[in-house]
Parts: C-alpha cells; sequence; structure tokens
C-alpha cells in the first residue's frame, strides 16, 4: 500500500475516533489536555533513538505522528487549519529554506548549509513583519529542559564566532570552574553553611560547572540532554545491578558500609566492561 493511503487511514481513523460514535476520551481532549502527552511521546522517540531500539523508534514515531493528526483535527474542528495545511506549510517552507537545494547556489559543506539556513529564517521574520531580534539568544524557549537551552545558547553565540578554539580549552574551563567550586566551599563558615548567600553563590557555581559540561557535548556535536539521559539509565542499571547481587548475598544495602557497596559497584562495573 502507498504511504499516501496509509497516511490516509491514520487520517480517517483519528476522525473516526472524535466523531459521537467514536471514543469518549478521544472527544474530551483539547490542546491544553495533550500537551504532556505530546512531551511524553518526544521523549520516549528520544530514548528509542538513544538505544537504537529500530522496533520501538518506529512504533514510538507512529505514536508521535498520531498526536500530529490529533492536534490537527482538534484544529480543523475548530476550523483553524488542516493536515493538509501543516503539511503543505512545512513543505513550502522547506523547499524555501534550502536554496542551496532548490535554487542555484550550493553549499559546499554542512557549516555552509546551514549559515543558509538561518539566512533564509531571517529574512522571513522580517517578512512576516516580527520585530527583529535584538540579541542572537533571543527567542529562545525558556520551557526547554536546561541543557538543551545551553546548548541552543553555545551554538548560537558559535554562529558569530564566540566559541572555543579547542575542545580542550573547553576542559580547562570546566578544571577552572571545579576549581571555582571547591574554593567557594571552602571559604562558607562552618558555623552557618545554610547561609543563604553562601548557598545561592554556591549553586551559581554549580550552574557555570553545568553549562560548561553541556557545551562540551555540543562542541562534540552531541546532545547533552541525551548524553545525561544515557548516563542516567547507566546508572540505573548498575545500580539495580548491585542491589540484586547484595540481596543474592542475603544482605541489606541499607546495613553494608560505603567501602563494600563499592566493592560490589566495581564488581558490576567490571562485568559490564568484560560483556562488552
Amino acid at each position: 500500500m502507498p504511504a499516501e493511503d496509509h497516511l490516509r487511514k491514520l487520517i480517517e481513523l483519528t476522525a473516526y475516533l472524535r466523531s459521537p460514535q467514536g471514543c469518549p476520551w478521544d472527544r474530551a481532549q483539547d490542546f491544553d489536555t495533550l500537551k504532556a502527552l505530546l512531551l511524553e511521546e518526544v521523549y520516549e522517540v528520544v530514548d528509542a533513538a538513544n538505544a537504537r531500539d529500530i522496533g520501538s523508534l518506529a512504533e514510538e514515531l507512529g505514536d508521535l505522528l498520531f498526536l500530529v493528526m490529533f492536534y490537527s483535527r482538534i484544529a480543523e474542528e475548530q476550523g483553524s487549519f488542516t493536515i493538509d495545511d501543516v503539511a503543505n506549510r512545512v513543505h513550502d517552507k522547506l523547499v524555501r529554506r534550502h536554496p542551496h537545494v532548490f535554487g542555484e547556489t550550493r553549499a559546499r559543506n554542512p557549516q555552509e548549509a546551514l549559515q543558509t539556513w538561518l539566512s533564509m529564517k531571517e529574512k522571513e521574520r522580517g517578512a512576516s513583519g516580527k520585530a527583529a531580534r535584538e540579541s542572537v539568544l533571543d527567542g529562545i524557549l525558556p520551557s526547554l529542559p536546561s541543557t538543551l537551552v545551553a546548548q541552543e545558547m553555545g551554538t548560537r553565540a558559535a554562529e558569530v564566532g564566540f566559541d572555543w578554539a579547542r575542545v580542550d580549552d573547553l576542559l580547562d574551563k570546566i578544571d577552572e570552574e571545579v576549581e571555582e567550586l571547591r574554593q567557594e566551599l571552602a571559604t562558607q563558615s562552618a558555623a552557618s553553611p545554610e547561609n543563604s548567600g553562601s548557598k545561592a553563590r554556591v549553586e551559581e557555581e554549580i550552574g557555570d560547572l553545568l553549562f560548561a559540561v553541556a557545551n562540551v557535548a555540543r562542541f562534540l556535536h552531541s546532545d547533552p540532554e541525551s548524553c545525561l539521559r544515557r548516563a542516567n539509565l547507566k546508572f540505573q542499571r548498575r545500580f539495580q545491578a548491585m542491589e540484586r547481587k547484595i540481596l543474592e548475598r542475603g544482605e541489606k544495602m541499607k546495613d553494608s558500609t560505603l567501602e563494600e557497596l563499592d566493592a560490589v559497584w566495581n564488581e558490576v562495573k567490571a562485568a559490564e566492561k568484560h560483556e562488552n
């Protein structure tokens, strides 16, 4: 069956679910009630992509596509736009922003292609009557995860030439931020460790450190959010393996010393590396 037939079937199914003969839950949804579900599906796509679980990725992309259809169906019921409008708009935008593909000029590398895309994007902004951005950092969505905000800020700053020359310079920056955090902790009064001013300065130093680490990922063409999510999953996997080992010994974690826990943790790490 041609792809357009599968898409048409999904469009018709979405409309039926929203109809009086369809599903009461689907009929009760609106733009706001679907937001949390949309975010959940996006992250499930990201998780499947990180794991290179191709079967799950196809399924999760299907769930995300359904929500695009769902939003478009609600808009159509309100007389705002249809799924065809959505497809046409993104098609036209992609053609318009790729003059180096569909026009006479050609991009010699990914960097030139990106610059052409950004240039066309700014032209569109001006043509739409939107006010020109006073700063290259304007317009970054505050609702994004903080690691992605840091990545986007670093990317935009780099586009105008404000960036580290080498990854080693960034790693030196991380060392600098770690040392500043150490110094701040050392200067705190032992008598008032919860002093609000001291706590704020420590949090500021931690933030500087996290910002630098996020930009290492960006500099190395990685996504800091995905890097951290993989690290979270690795910690979860190793910690749960450690829990199982301790339980198999008839012991409890809370009764184990830190040295004993570290020993089991290292066993888990060694076994995992051996398997890989």
